[in-house]
């Protein structure tokens, strides 16, 4: 049987960045999945705040070259690559100058959010996509980590559902309070909007005049690992009843072992049906 592939998608990870829990959680995930035999593709912005130099990335030259249409504007995606001090592992950046080129990732010098926040996650989300269909690396899984990553279930679901590279793919969301949604204006739903998709396909992203990143990335996953202690009740309310596969808020010590077997529960299960 050929190795199953994991595909991790972050918005943070150490050592490149240390802007929260996520960090870490990313940092241990995608190697213990490897060191149980699955192959391992991890996918981040690459802010500004990263040192090229000290972590010795470089282009991808083969996987540059491409432009990602946000809000009818054509923005160049570079690729960059490292390797993941102490593990056989590559970590692949996506990169734009207009958007990631700065010295804060989120937010400015007076420690408020970015106005472009917004447009710069669906660069990043479509970006993704785009690339791993450059890959040609089919992934059975897509581990989805951080606010920023939240638009990806739903283009897997319906922009991408018939490309060969993600239809075996199963996608697993993990909830984590953010506040940055809560600086979105409603306009985020036209924005995010690509390809065919009208703002009705976007309907979980929106709760009258406030976006819900969290609601509309759980819709669209087919699983849900609780990444947060304190989560909204009414978040609560939508994993339950959605009865999807579900893991509970642990300690990274747990979380680790836990989300190997999660991953093969999900995958085997998929290969039994087939």
């Amino acid at each position: 049987m050929s190795k199953k592939r994991a595909l991790f998608v972050t918005q943070e990870m150490n050592p490149y960045t240390a802007i929260s829990e996520i960090s870490d959680i990313v940092r241990k995930l995608p190697q213990a999945a490897q060191e149980k035999g699955m192959e391992i593709r991890v996918l981040m912005p690459k802010y500004g705040v990263i040192n090229e130099r000290r972590h010795r990335l470089h282009e991808v030259v083969r996987l540059s070259g491409m432009n990602i249409i946000v809000d009818d504007e054509d923005y160049p995606l570079i690729i960059k690559v490292a390797s993941l001090p102490g593990a056989r592992m590559q970590v692949y950046f996506l990169d734009n100058e207009e958007f990631f080129k700065r010295k804060f990732v989120f937010d400015d010098a007076n420690e408020k959010p970015f106005e472009d926040n917004s447009d710069r996650m669906v660069f990043f989300c479509k970006g993704v996509m785009e690339t791993v269909k450059k890959f040609g690396w089919p992934p059975d899984l897509i581990h989805c980590h951080g606010w920023m990553t939240s638009l990806i279930p739903l283009y897997l679901k319906t922009v991408y559902k018939d490309d060969p590279i993600f239809q075996n793919s199963k996608i697993v969301y993990t909830a984590y309070n953010n506040d940055y949604e809560k600086t979105f204006s409603k306009r985020f739903l036209e924005i995010a909007a690509i390809n065919k998709l009208g703002e009705s396909d976007l309907e979980a992203f929106g709760n009258g005049d406030d976006i819900t990143l969290l609601k509309g990335g759980l819709a669209h996953a087919d699983a849900v690992v609780v990444g947060s202690e304190n989560l909204d009740e009414d978040v609560k309310k939508l994993i339950d009843a959605s009865e999807k596969p579900t893991m509970e808020k642990m300690e990274l010590e747990e979380l680790v072992p836990a989300s190997i077997d999660f991953y093969k529960g999900l995958v085997d299960d998929e290969e039994s049906e087939d």
